[in-house]
């Protein structure tokens, strides 16, 4: 098969979640990559944007352009009027641009929302370049599983997963002692929890090194990002909840590490900037030669580390709990947070309320029945979101 960076006749791709950040980043390195000379876009899906969304598909020569608003149909087909672009909408639509023929899907969706499009390019038998967490941390044996079965490969975009994918040696797995996942710790890395109640929406969306969407900045704030990454990591790369560790690296330049029986440490490095691992993904297993920053390591003069901190980012305590209790808490514990998140950025509640309502309604579902099907995860997502939201109408009466 055909990859961005290698000869041959141009690698076909879809791109779920072409107007988010990943998405962007994507087609951008589509571009240095040689553009449609090495990549055939088959598919792209955005929500609302519909304006970036057809001038994205135009650009490229997609074959369809796909809104998750049904709504929005006839903007898009008016907007993609004469193309020849194929245009659909809603739930259906996502599908069919998922299950399309195509070498590579980038899995850009954010939220659960994603979750079952990317499955269904897994059981087709695509590569899928993973920048969904929730396939994973919702759906973690059956997502893995789905890849396994239709034959693709899974590779990872997540800077920090990407990161120790690169660091780990396929013929020394069983010698992988623990993986570190590194942190930013975030804009409020050194504020107190006093401080931290009284943080805004605007402030919290303000990340120190990354340019990121408004979902993925407010949880590298909370560092549920992080909690999401751990647990992506236990299915991923198939090793035990307890060596997983979280390590704050201020700087964001060692993006993880994977530390073997020998002692031995590797790390990746580089510049923030999500395009080297979209880059690596879209030409795995060759690295492509990309316009980014080169680190300057006597600019850059040293690298900090700290322990994180769980009393103000109670957020890796929650994903070790969903870990050791197992069942559908991973699950909830997402469903949850992506509500309470919502409702912070709506103003509606307190910056340190989002953990408090994913961990109450965490506990209020322990007992949930259990399962690897589609169906039952989604009944525990339907279930924690309408638990989260009856939480937080309570705290907004109370308040």
């Amino acid at each position: 098969m055909a990859s961005g960076g290698r000869t041959g006749s141009p690698r076909r791709i879809t791109v779920l979640g072409a107007t988010g950040s990943i998405g962007c980043n994507t087609l951008d390195v589509i571009g240095q990559l040689g553009g449609r000379d090495a990549f055939e876009v088959e598919a792209l899906t955005g929500h609302a944007n519909i304006g970036l969304l057809a001038e994205q598909a135009k650009a490229v020569g997609a074959k369809m352009a796909v809104t998750a608003d049904e709504t929005l149909y006839g903007a898009l087909k008016s907007a993609l009027a004469g193309t020849g672009i194929a245009v659909a909408a809603g739930a259906s639509g996502l599908m069919e641009a998922a299950e399309r023929d195509v070498d590579l899907v980038m899995a850009a969706i954010v939220g659960t929302a994603g979750l079952a499009p990317t499955l269904a390019a897994a059981r087709r038998g695509a590569d899928i370049a993973l920048a969904n967490k929730e396939c994973l941390v919702s759906a973690g044996r059956l997502f893995v599983s789905a890849v396994a079965d239709g034959g693709g490969t899974l590779i990872p975009v997540d800077s920090e997963h990407s990161a120790i994918f690169q660091s780990m040696e396929d013929d020394q797995r069983h010698a992988v002692e623990r993986i570190v996942l590194t942190a930013s710790g975030g804009p409020f890395r050194q504020m107190s929890r006093e401080e931290m109640a009284l943080v805004t929406p605007e402030r919290a969306r303000a990340h120190p090194n990354w340019s990121m969407g408004l979902k993925i900045s407010i949880g590298s704030a909370t560092m549920f990002n992080k909690a999401l990454e751990m647990i992506e990591a236990h299915h991923l790369f198939a090793v035990a909840p307890e060596a997983i560790e979280v390590i704050v690296h201020p700087q964001s330049i060692i993006h993880s590490m994977v530390g073997y029986s020998d002692g031995s440490v590797i790390a990746q490095l580089g510049a923030p900037d999500m395009r080297t691992a979209i880059g690596y993904a879209l030409a795995y297993p060759r690295r492509p030669k990309l316009n980014v920053e080169r680190l300057d390591f006597a600019k850059l003069a040293r690298l900090d580390f700290e322990a994180p901190d769980e009393a103000r980012f109670p957020a890796l305590r929650l994903a070790r709990l969903a870990m050791a209790r197992g069942g559908m808490q991973s699950a909830v514990m997402n469903a949850a947070e992506e509500v309470a998140c919502a409702a912070f950025v709506a103003g509606r509640i307190g910056f340190l309320a989002m953990a408090e309502v994913a961990e109450a309604v965490m506990d209020e579902m322990i007992d949930w029945p259990a399962g690897d099907g589609m169906q039952v995860v989604f009944a525990a997502d339907a279930e924690a979101r309408a638990r989260a939201a009856s939480r937080i109408s309570r705290l907004e009466r109370a308040a």
